[in-house]
């Protein structure tokens, strides 16, 4: 259980929902041990009184036959009034216990959401976001299930089995000795069958990852599923998952079918025992009828919380293999450490020097030795092919990965140096892979700020070209985006993706590629809106088309990660290099389009 240790400090927390659920399952056992003594107190009487009303005649028969109605009448009353006070005392336990481990489900579920939104973007390229989604949900119940009735069937066993032990003895020695004999034989079972559990349920868990995976991305790529008619092919793939799933969560109940008969079959001979043994000593006059009957109560009231060690055990290493998942994703620390607090303004000047960059999990080099500088205001365009390393600027700029070498500098200062937080609330950025939450587009386009008036999300739609496309929609800014923005064209979320950054009034502007799905007449409306609103703001373009790279401060184009040419446009095309000749190209084709 050492993975589980890691919860304790959960009980602490809760400590008293936990320390009154003890005190409720303590006093509801104190009670049911009592009821099978007060059963034997009654046949005894009536065993005694049966002896003497036969040589009894006349009004003493009556007599005594009143007595014992009264007696038994007085046992039944007692009987009921301490099932009903156990019964009372059973519903609080769980008020206590099951509400507590509830309330720490709940926290679970907040700290590891909080801690995997702290990991960067490495953690994401290795965990499949249905592998996250099943630790998340599936483990956490799982260990849910150990917090909550786990530990209630397992207080409630061994206060159960103290009590009852303790007043088994109080009668014979001998007959609890007997009665107890097949526990030994209990507990070898359950110490070989609860590591077969372990296996097998982490086994299980691990295949549940792999389903919601496949289901998450085919869902995700719905469209591609379609466009290339793979439905069935898809469906084919989740079928086999399923039937692996199937086979290892048939293999455990295989295991738990036999745990279970096996358990009653040893309570049932404590019971045979029981008979058989207290039989002879009534014999011998050492106990009497009630004293059996007591017994075989007790081995009855035995015989739940010995069936539950099966149940517990299986909780118990179903949760500690959902804990070690869980414990896996506390392990993973973010590369990426914020260590400024302070508050401060930002001007804008933006350096990269000698930065090199290489991504981590396939080693592939996007920048190499890249330097440059934009001042506050400045408006740098950076060029350069699919795969250039154009896209790496930005993600290095937000701090989603960190310089392999060199370092970047933001108003002179290391960028590790910065207040993270405040850094990227200061910056705006429209990534190259738009994304939009499942939520209405007005939304979407306020998400950056706080609070946001409707005339002021409106006024940005509109200059993002994309107010007339909103209106008319059935609920206009109202409307629900399907998951990843599903329901707008790739144009229609590029343009929300821009209001939203503009929206922020950021000081330092990323725009990775952000006209490339609109058309030409939207493209130059944009355009000429980011040539106002970008007035005073530094501004990185970043882009592969150099026909609209005219009104810049300084281009510079990256070739294979290395920076090949700096400088203005005119001075650019007076280089007659690459830049020119892609220029040339570029220019002709719109040319001939137009």
């Amino acid at each position: 259980m050492k993975q589980l240790f890691t919860l304790n400090h959960y009980f602490f927390k809760y400590k008293f929902h936990f320390l009154l659920g003890l005190l409720f399952v303590t006093g509801s056992n104190y009670f049911g041990v009592l009821i099978p003594q007060k059963i034997r107190q009654a046949l005894d009487l009536v065993q005694d009184k049966i002896k003497n009303f036969k040589i009894l005649e006349g009004s003493e028969k009556e007599v005594l036959y009143n007595e014992l109605t009264h007696a038994l009448i007085i046992f039944s009353v007692t009987v009921v009034a301490f099932m009903i006070l156990k019964g009372i005392l059973m519903f609080y336990m769980r008020q206590t216990i099951i509400v507590m481990s509830r309330l720490i489900e709940y926290d679970m579920r907040k700290e590891i959401f909080r801690h995997i939104s702290t990991l960067d973007q490495s953690f994401f390229k290795t965990y499949k976001t249905g592998d996250i989604m099943a630790r998340i949900s599936e483990d956490v119940s799982k260990v849910r299930n150990y917090l909550g009735p786990g530990v209630l069937y397992a207080v409630n066993m061994v206060t159960l089995f103290v009590m009852t032990i303790y007043a088994m003895l109080q009668v014979d020695v001998t007959l609890t000795i007997y009665a107890l004999l097949p526990l030994p034989l209990l507990s070898i079972s359950i110490y070989y069958v609860s590591k077969l559990i372990n296996t097998k349920s982490t086994a299980i868990q691990q295949q549940l990852s792999v389903l919601n995976s496949t289901a998450q991305e085919t869902y995700s790529g719905i469209r591609v599923v379609k466009s290339y008619v793979k439905e069935d092919q898809f469906a084919g793939y989740f079928s086999d998952q399923s039937e692996e799933y199937k086979k290892r969560a048939l293999s455990l109940a295989m295991v738990e079918a036999w745990f279970q008969p096996l358990m009653i079959l040893l309570i049932a001979l404590s019971t045979l025992l029981v008979v058989y043994v207290g039989g002879l000593q009534v014999f011998d006059g050492k106990l009497t009828a009630g004293n059996i009957a007591e017994f075989i109560l007790y081995v009855n009231m035995l015989t739940w919380p010995v069936t539950s060690i099966g149940w517990i055990a299986s909780v118990v290493q179903e949760a500690e293999a959902s804990q070690k998942r869980i414990n896996e994703l506390y392990d993973i620390k973010s590369t990426i450490h914020n260590n400024n607090t302070s508050d401060y303004d930002l001007i804008g000047d933006v350096e990269f020097k000698n930065v090199t960059y290489i991504y981590p999990d396939t080693g592939v080099k996007a920048l190499d030795n890249v330097s440059f500088k934009v001042k506050a205001g400045q408006k740098l365009a950076v060029y350069g092919k699919t795969a250039a390393g154009k896209s790496t600027i930005g993600d290095l700029l937000f701090r989603i990965f960190d310089v392999t070498e060199g370092e970047i500098l933001i108003d002179g200062i290391n960028i590790k140096d910065h207040n993270l937080e405040l850094l990227r609330q200061k910056m705006g950025y429209v990534p190259q892979d738009t994304f939009l939450f499942s939520d209405t587009i007005s939304a979407n386009i306020a998400f950056g700020v706080e609070k946001a008036d409707e005339q002021t999300i409106k006024q940005y739609a509109e200059n993002s070209a994309v107010h007339d496309d909103i209106i008319r929609l059935p609920k206009g800014y109202e409307s629900l985006i399907g998951e990843r923005g599903v329901t707008l064209s790739g144009g229609q979320k590029q343009r929300i993706a821009i209001a939203r950054a503009f929206m922020k009034n950021p000081q330092l502007m990323i725009l990775d590629d952000t006209l490339s799905a609109v058309d030409s007449n939207t493209e130059q409306k944009i355009s000429q809106y980011f040539l106002k609103a970008l007035e005073g703001k530094t501004a990185i373009v970043i882009t592969h088309r150099a026909n609209n790279l005219l009104d810049y401060d300084k281009i510079i184009v990256l070739d294979n990660g290395k920076l090949s040419e700096e400088g203005t446009h005119e001075s650019l095309i007076k280089e007659n290099g690459f830049y020119a000749s892609i220029f040339e190209q570029q220019r002709m084709t719109v040319d001939v389009i137009s």
